[in-house]
C-alpha cells in the first residue's frame, strides 16, 4: 500500500551536485532533476550560477551562509508532504556538503521519504584540472574550517598526511575570520617536505571571476600577497610533484615501468 501524507503521494529528495559552477559541467541528471523538481533550494550563491535551470515555474528558496540545517530540514518536510524537491550544493554533495546532513536528520526524525544523491565534479577536481595534473597519485583532503571541527583535530590531520607524502587538498582555507589558518596548515607541512615543494590555489575554478596562482608552500607559509578566501582550494603538491610550463604535476611512476 502507498503511503500517503495529507492526501498527497510521498514526494521525493534529490540532493544534487552542481560541480563548479557552469552547466556544461553538470551531468544530464542533476540537470534534469533540477528543471523537473517542484522546489529548488540551496545556498544563494550556487543557486545564481545556474538562472537557466531555474526557469521552469519551479518554487525557490535560497537562504545563505550558516543555514545548512534549516535548509536541509525544510527540504526534507517538504518532500515528506509530497512535493520533489532538489537540494543543490556546489561540487559534489557528499565532499562537505548537505549529503550526510540529509541522512543525519533523516534517521533522526525516522522519515522514510525518497533520498538521491546526484554527484557533482567536486573541488578537488575541478581544481586539479587548471592547476594540470596534482592529484595523479594518493592524496587527502583537508578542510580548515574550525566550525564543527576542533582545530587539533585538523592539525592532527596534516600531521599525517603531510609525514605520509600525500599529495594535500585543502578546503575551506580561509575566511574574514580565519585568516592564518593556511598559514599555520603550511608551517605544519613544511616539517616533512621541502619549502620548494609546488603549491596551487584556484579561486572560482571555471567561473568567470576564475584565479589560479602557482606558487610553492615555503611561499604559502609567508606570503601575505597571496589572495586566498572561501571560495579558494588549495593543493599542496607531494615530495616527487614539479611545476612545468605553469602547471602543476605529480608523476604517477610511470617513468619507473615504462619508457617515456
Amino acid at each position: 500500500m502507498e503511503r500517503r501524507y495529507n492526501g498527497h503521494s510521498p514526494g521525493s529528495l534529490a540532493v544534487v551536485g552542481t560541480g563548479p559552477g557552469p552547466i556544461d559541467l553538470m551531468s544530464l541528471r542533476a540537470v534534469d532533476r533540477i528543471k523537473k523538481a517542484q522546489v529548488v533550494t540551496g545556498y544563494k550563491t550556487y543557486l545564481e550560477l545556474i538562472p537557466e535551470l531555474l526557469a521552469h515555474g519551479q518554487e525557490i528558496m535560497a537562504s545563505g551562509m550558516m543555514q545548512e540545517v534549516d535548509r536541509c530540514r525544510k527540504a526534507l518536510e517538504l518532500a515528506e508532504k509530497g512535493k520533489s524537491v532538489a537540494l543543490v550544493c556546489g561540487g559534489d554533495p557528499g565532499i562537505y556538503a548537505m549529503a550526510g546532513l540529509v541522512f543525519e536528520i533523516a534517521r533522526s526524525k525516522a522519515l522514510k521519504t525518497k533520498i538521491e544523491i546526484i554527484p557533482g565534479i567536486p573541488a578537488l577536481s575541478s581544481c586539479a584540472a587548471v592547476l594540470g595534473a596534482p592529484v595523479m597519485h594518493d592524496f587527502a583532503a583537508v578542510s580548515l574550517s574550525d566550525l564543527l571541527t576542533p582545530w587539533d583535530v585538523i592539525e592532527s590531520r596534516l600531521q599525517h598526511a603531510a609525514k605520509a607524502d600525500f599529495v594535500i587538498v585543502i578546503y575551506n582555507p580561509a575566511s574574514k575570520k580565519r585568516r592564518d589558518h593556511i598559514k599555520r596548515a603550511a608551517g605544519i607541512i613544511l616539517e616533512h617536505r621541502r619549502a620548494q615543494t609546488p603549491a596551487g590555489i584556484v579561486t572560482g575554478a571555471f567561473r568567470k571571476d576564475q584565479s589560479i596562482q602557482l606558487t610553492t608552500l615555503g611561499r604559502l607559509a609567508e606570503d601575505n600577497e597571496l589572495s586566498i578566501n572561501m571560495q579558494s582550494t588549495v593543493i599542496v603538491g607531494n615530495s616527487r610533484t614539479f611545476s612545468w610550463q605553469g602547471k602543476m604535476v605529480t608523476p604517477r611512476g610511470y617513468e619507473n615501468k615504462y619508457t617515456i
